[in-house]
């Protein structure tokens, strides 16, 4: 429920989850800390940040906890991982991407369980608890005690192998109704019986009130005689009397002569008496009645109970008495009582048999006790944690406290570092404790992002999951000062594909970028949407992916199982989501997302979109430095889901150009260059010419295609000659020829009912008074052929769409006279078409229109003058004032950040007031937020 009002009938509402809800929580368990029943030991929480001394030692033969040490195929590293944790009162495992964490931490808490401690296993996901569970069944499944819980899952399990492997031995839940089968038969027993017994004590009931109506009915009737009889010789008596007293009425005659006064007086107490005496025969006539109607309902009552009760006296034959039966009902509830005791009795004694719990940090922070002890708390994938909640983990623990995870990889997400709207001092104090990891809080991490030496710590060196070239990038970019090492083979495991017969590929389309404008230009790219789309086509021709008619493919060879394509954007995964779904079938559902979503998970075959190629900046996915920074991170983590091929498509130059000097990202790109398989866009998106289109297969249109300057005109001339529904033109600029020659196509196409639409600059945006008017005389020659022409401040895109579904992007204004290196992009599928019309309706909506083009000295239009209302008397600020070239405005806290985005608008913290430029500004693109 809220408490806000949302009126009698809303159109529209939104419900989002409150992010604060776990940070309320959180502040509570702290905020307990130190109290008489707090859970929390402050001191082996204080390990965590580097406080206290916590011992560090080997344990001299593991091989007495954990099962078969000396055959497990563990390397040095590894060993030493194991050994020191269970000797140990703190570890900070280092476990960069593949250097097999999850085993090393299994290991690590089937010994704490060997040496007869309870262990609690936190993660930040569910997923993450899961697949560590998994491992740790697998080691402890022999243990005696495992099918009735030594090991539990704490929340919801999601993870459909461990449900299915293990689902019965760690669900609490599915445990206990193993536990008590034999109790639930008794207790689903004795309910049959006691359901018995209270329809037999209904069937008695039953006899019990219909005597009892038949009793109540003969004497309702008995009683309405007696009161009729009675009601009856009153009615009788009145009437006597009545009848007596008309007759002395009529011997006393009318009042007249010298008795007439006399006589009136003895009228007057005639009439009383009779009146009386009339009106207790009225009510004796009403009593005769009710108690008529009185008998009858009796009688009815008596009739019916009579007709029912040898049904009644049939139903309870060979049943027992009522006593009897009601003795038996009562025994019947105090036993299921009592199985209802010993269940519940079962259930807390399978909590209590639990010696390994795996739950989410999330669920550690909001429940009031998991275990009633905890000996050894292990946070894996710590540096997903952020540093309150792995505090209070922490100090939980009674005796050791296991810190796995690679600081170098994701962080926790936070917010509060990037709050404009918060201090200084909150940004600070967010950066101290919500944005850094344990392993930073512990001093295991100097400032530069380098890692320590540090007895705490134990780095795991070698990795399994990539080939050796793919490692050499990740390398590269994120693990310069302790470099990991390859414990796998280099070679694929996948069918030989000649499009991916290299370790590492980079595909560089410097060569054929398409520029964007607005502030996004960098989150989306049309080009390397169109390359992933032939690479994906590739893979499939070549057997790498199955095909979209491919039927019952297995289990690994799935599409999903075989490749992940991450982009560091949202806009261009949607992008890609929709259209790769289009062209290749819903089966491919899944295939695409950001960085984040593929955190902890590893594929065959890695497509990397770097996206960025358009705009000032590639964006904040590349904004960072260092090997701290969350670039590097991002980076870390797309590079390294790679297992067997990693392929990178980037705009190289464009990158150049913008990345900082030592930026890791620039590392990636240098290595790419220097040791990748190089290909350039070209040789995946083919270069056409006009005259191939007629002749190619409906499958081959549908390819993106690259168009040279010379082959555009005619190339587009074949695609709106085909249009049958509508055209949509963008073009900023015009010039006279083209715009001819398009007024020539689009007439009859008009004709024909296909609705066609120009999308341009306003005339008045013209630096001239000439152009001006030239530019009216071209929309004019467009409008006289019926087309539909509509302006965009300040618009600068060139596309053009066709029945919703072919799509030709890139830098040729087809109005406009453009030089001859101008490059167009065909690209056939209607999400993209859908893509791009929002993208540039957004982009309108975002870049406000400048003041258009007036000659030096000449006054703007009176209406076009900001109205400016008088000051106030006191001075104060109020919306629709200009003051200093500030046009103040009404705008309520939750619009600030749309303001913002259309107008940039900023916030006068004297004044309380939101503002925009006025010069740049006009009220009527400021009137929402005007009085």
């Amino acid at each position: 429920m809220t408490k806000a009002d949302l009126g009698a009938a809303p159109a529209n509402i939104q419900i989002r989850k409150d992010d604060s809800a776990n940070w309320a929580a959180l502040a509570e368990r702290l905020e307990t800390a130190g109290g008489q029943d707090s859970p929390i030991d402050a001191d082996h929480a204080g390990w965590l940040v580097g406080r206290g001394t916590p011992r560090t030692g080997r344990a001299e033969n593991p091989g007495q906890w954990v099962a078969n040490w000396a055959g497990l195929q563990l390397n040095p590293r590894q060993r030493d991982a194991v050994a020191q944790a269970l000797a140990s009162e703190v570890l900070f495992l280092w476990g960069p991407p593949g250097t097999g964490k999850t085993d090393v931490v299994g290991h690590i808490v089937e010994g704490s369980f060997r040496q007869g401690l309870k262990v609690l296993f936190l993660a930040p996901t569910n997923v993450a608890v899961d697949q560590a569970l998994e491992r740790m069944c697998s080691l402890l499944e022999h243990e005696e005690g495992f099918d009735e819980g030594i090991v539990q899952r704490a929340g919801t399990i999601v993870l459909p192998s461990l449900r299915s492997r293990y689902g019965d031995q760690v669900d609490p839940a599915r445990i206990a109704a193993l536990l008590v089968e034999s109790i639930d038969r008794q207790i689903s027993t004795a309910t049959d019986q006691l359901k018995g017994a209270r329809a037999a004590l209904a069937l008695h009931d039953r006899i019990r009130d219909l005597e009892s109506d038949l009793a109540t009915g003969t004497e309702e009737m008995a009683e309405a005689d007696r009161d009729h009889a009675a009601a009856a010789k009153m009615v009788a008596a009145a009437d006597t009397l009545a009848a007596q007293l008309r007759r002395k009425m009529e011997k006393v005659g009318p009042p007249t002569g010298f008795l007439a006064e006399r006589r009136t007086a003895k009228l007057s107490d005639l009439r009383s008496a009779l009146a009386h005496e009339e009106d207790e025969a009225t009510r004796a006539r009403e009593d005769v009645a009710r108690a008529a109607r009185r008998r009858t309902a009796g009688e009815k009552q008596a009739a019916e109970a009579r007709r029912a009760l040898p049904a009644a006296y049939a139903a309870v034959v060979g049943i027992p008495p009522r006593l009897t039966v009601a003795e038996s009902a009562a025994s019947l509830q105090e036993q299921l009582d009592e199985l209802g005791r010993k269940r519940k009795q079962i259930q807390d004694e399978v909590r209590s048999h639990c010696r390994v719990l795996g739950a989410t940090v999330a669920k550690a922070v909001q429940s009031r006790k998991l275990l009633d002890e905890v000996d050894v708390v292990v946070i894996d994938e710590a540096g997903m944690v952020n540093l309150p909640s792995a505090w209070f983990a922490a100090g939980l623990a009674r005796k050791r406290v296991v810190v796995a995870g690679d600081f170098r990889q994701l962080p926790a997400v936070t917010k509060g570092d990037g709050d404009r709207e918060a201090s200084e001092e909150e940004r600070t104090h967010s950066r101290e404790w919500t944005a850094r990891d344990a392993f930073h809080a512990a001093g295991l991490v100097d400032p530069s992002g380098r890692v320590r030496q540090d007895p705490r710590l134990v780095a795991l060196d070698t990795q399994y999951r990539m080939r050796e070239p793919i490692c050499a990038v990740v390398n590269e970019v994120a693990y310069p000062d302790a470099p990991l090492r390859t414990g796998r083979g280099n070679t694929s495991r996948l069918p030989f594909a000649p499009l991916i017969d290299s370790p590492v590929i980079l595909i560089d389309t410097s060569g054929r970028r398409i520029a964007g404008g607005g502030r996004k230009s960098h989150m989306t790219n049309a080009v390397h949407a169109a390359v992933i789309h032939e690479l994906v086509r590739g893979l499939q021709y070549e057997g790498v992916l199955p095909g979209r008619k491919w039927q019952e493919v297995p289990e690994g060879e799935r599409a999903t199982d075989r490749l992940a394509v991450i982009a560091p954007y949202r806009e261009q995964v949607k992008a890609l989501k929709n259209s790769l779904a289009h062209r290749f079938g819903e089966d491919y559902d899944g295939l695409v997302d950001t960085v984040h979503r593929f955190q902890g998970s590893q594929r065959p075959v890695v497509l990397l979109d770097t996206v960025a190629g358009a705009g000032k900046d590639p964006g904040f996915f590349y904004s960072g430095t260092g090997l701290s920074s969350q670039t590097c991170r991002l980076l870390n983590v797309a590079l390294s889901r790679a297992q067997d091929h990693l392929v990178v498509v980037a705009d190289v130059a464009f990158l150049r150009e913008h990345l900082a000097p030592h930026s890791e990202a620039l590392a990636m790109v240098d290595h790419l260059e220097a040791h990748a398989q190089t290909i350039s866009a070209d040789q995946l998106i083919p270069i056409r010419d006009a005259d191939q289109l007629a002749t190619l297969s409906e499958e081959e249109l549908a390819r993106p295609a690259f168009f040279e300057h010379s082959e555009v005109l005619e190339a587009v001339a074949w695609d709106v000659e085909r249009a049958q529904r509508s055209i949509e033109l963008y073009s900023a600029f015009m010039d006279a020829p083209p715009v001819r020659r398009w007024a020539r196509m689009l007439g009859p196409k008009v004709a024909e009912g296909v609705q066609s639409t120009v999308f341009t600059r306003p005339s008045e945006e013209q630096q001239e008074p000439s152009r001006v008017a030239r530019h009216r005389e071209l929309v004019g020659q467009l409008e006289a052929v019926g087309c539909r022409v509509e302006f965009r401040d300040r618009m600068h895109e060139k596309v053009l769409i066709l029945d919703g579904s072919v799509l030709w992007h890139g830098s040729k204004n087809l109005l406009a006279n453009i030089g001859p290196t101008d490059l167009m992009m065909r690209y056939t599928d209607p999400a993209s078409c859908d893509r791009v019309r929002r993208l540039m309706e957004r982009t309108r909506m975002e870049r406000p229109a400048r003041g258009f083009w007036r000659p030096a000295r000449e006054t703007a239009p009176a209406s076009e003058i900001p109205a400016q209302r008088a000051e106030a008397p006191d001075g104060k600020v109020y919306p629709g004032l200009v003051r200093d070239g500030r046009l103040y405005l009404d705008v309520p806290y939750e619009q600030k950040d749309e303001a913002k985005r259309l107008l940039r608008a900023q916030w006068d913290r004297e004044a309380r007031h939101w503002w925009v430029d006025a010069d740049r500004i006009t009220r009527e693109q400021a009137a929402r937020w005007l009085p």
